[in-house]
């Protein structure tokens, strides 16, 4: 097994200060909430009372379902610091280096001249991300909603799925990273990884030793313990399922683990909770920026294939959660049908590299 440190060298990034029109809800067609699907001839007045209150409780119960399915699909959310945008479109994050202690002289004053070192980080916020479905009139009734409600819960997936890809790339370049802070008494510790060898990607004796490398690891760079996650493969999850209660994996190691029969028998490994996800950039090969993204998730994941982290490796700016907007009016009566959309402005990028480690299989 290989580990791999950065060391103190200094990462900025350029704020690029380009402003983004997402457009208003007139430009996009779109309607507020309760003022929806206003079709004639359903037994209800168009615009009437009961009309948009019956129309405006189906659009909280699509939104719910979409919201449901985003929160259930999204592995990533909350185990990263996260914060929502009230103005503009980046967020600043300080954090800081170590301080040491000194033996005071009697009779001398306390200056405090030792201030802590300090860096910034700027995450931005990416272009809007979108999930839609157009809904024509004549394939649709009312006593057709389940097809609106599978529609909403598509559109809580795509958007989860989104979320977490960002998440996971951001997590793997933060373990590559140098920390930003360099001034005494640092260098603070960068990133990490752990080299489980060529091909062991799905060996669970080289999983298992990589879980107790790493948690040393984040001991010896004073990670806190609480909220230390990992993030593998379905396949690599499985692969370490089979092997508890044998020599390779005991059941102890892992505390008080759940049922082999319900596949859900792997809790955590060394004090890691694990998750598994198909998101990760595993074994993915070059991922290239695409037009919309104000961060970088660009790399190189040719051997990638695990993450362990604790919450200050990466960080999260949301400037609109997970939401559904429906067209009405006149759009419907142009295109009789209604268009559902499921939208999510949010940005992620690397914070403190010492939280986290790439699993690769080189």
């Amino acid at each position: 097994m290989t580990v791999y440190s950065q060391d103190g060298n200094t990462v900025s990034q350029a704020n690029t200060g380009a402003s983004y029109d997402y457009g208003t809800k007139q430009d996009m067609g779109i309607t507020a909430q309760g003022n929806i699907n206003k079709t004639p001839g359903l037994g209800l007045t168009q615009g009437g009372a009961d009309y948009d209150a019956k129309y405006a409780t189906y659009l909280k119960l699509f939104s719910g379902e979409m919201i449901k399915a985003y929160e259930s699909a999204c592995i990533a959310k909350g185990t990263v610091q996260n914060r929502t945008l009230r103005n503009g479109r980046s967020l600043q994050f300080i954090y800081t280096g170590r301080m040491d202690a000194q033996y005071h002289q009697p009779g001398t004053a306390i200056l405090g001249s030792q201030d802590p070192p300090v860096a910034e980080k700027t995450i931005l916020m990416d272009d809007l991300l979108v999930s839609s479905a157009f809904l024509y009139d004549l394939d649709e009734t009312l006593a057709h909603y389940s097809l609106r409600s599978e529609i909403s819960n598509k559109i809580g997936y795509a958007l989860a799925e989104a979320y977490d890809k960002k998440v996971f790339r951001t997590i793997a370049l933060s373990a590559r990273q140098a920390h930003p802070i360099t001034a005494a008494p640092g260098p603070e510790p960068g990133g990490s990884v752990i080299n489980l060898g060529s091909g062991n990607e799905f060996n669970a004796q080289a999983l298992v030793d990589g879980f107790f490398e790493a948690a040393s690891i984040l001991d010896e760079k004073n990670v806190p313990q609480a909220g230390r996650q990992a993030v593998l493969s379905p396949r690599q999850y499985y692969a370490l399922i089979s092997q508890v209660d044998t020599n390779i994996l005991n059941r102890r190691y892992g505390n008080d683990q759940g049922s082999m029969n319900s596949g859900e028998g792997l809790y955590e490994i060394a004090g890691i909770n694990i998750l598994r996800s198909n998101n990760l950039p595993f074994m993915a090969g070059t991922v290239s920026r695409v037009d919309g993204e104000n961060n970088d998730y660009s790399g190189d994941f040719s051997s990638s294939c695990g993450l362990i982290y604790a919450r200050d490796a990466a960080a999260v700016v949301t400037g609109i959660g997970p939401s559904i907007q429906t067209t009405g009016g006149d759009v419907k009566a142009m295109y009789q049908g209604d268009m559902i959309i499921g939208r999510l402005a949010m940005g992620a990028d690397w914070l403190n590299p010492a939280a986290a480690i790439e699993l690769q299989a080189a």
